[in-house]
């Protein structure tokens, strides 16, 4: 996933990885690759953090100890937590679907190999 799909997911994402262990920035887009998400822009992320901090889903501390400069790390607030089951109600929604997208695609498609026309294919004439 790309683009504007990725982008309305990484609120949900962001907030599930944060739940499951607080990190940095990088480390969080680290996680994102991880989940299947290659193409993770650091810009976007690091908006949608800030955005998640605004709203109160989430504090940050600056993280001075080790090697390195200091790094700012997301931590889930009780908001947060409470954002994320809404997300997943929201996203079991968006599965179902999804769910029945593919399935009536897949339909047509085979309806498509056993003589359907394609009403969009070019006329060889």
């Amino acid at each position: 996933m790309h683009g504007r799909e990725l982008r309305g997911l990484l609120h949900p994402l962001l907030l599930l990885l944060i739940f499951e262990r607080p990190g940095h920035g990088y480390d969080l887009i680290d996680r994102l690759r991880a989940m299947g998400l290659p193409d993770v822009e650091p810009g976007q992320v690091y908006r949608v953090l800030r955005g998640l901090e605004r709203d109160r889903s989430l504090i940050s501390v600056w993280e001075t100890a080790g090697a390195g400069p200091a790094r700012r790390c997301y931590d889930l607030t009780a908001k947060g937590r409470n954002d994320l089951r809404s997300w997943r109600v929201r996203l079991a929604q968006l599965d179902q679907v999804i769910g029945a997208c593919l399935r009536r695609s897949a339909d047509a498609f085979e309806g498509t190999r056993v003589g359907r026309a394609d009403r969009y294919a070019v006329s060889g004439r």
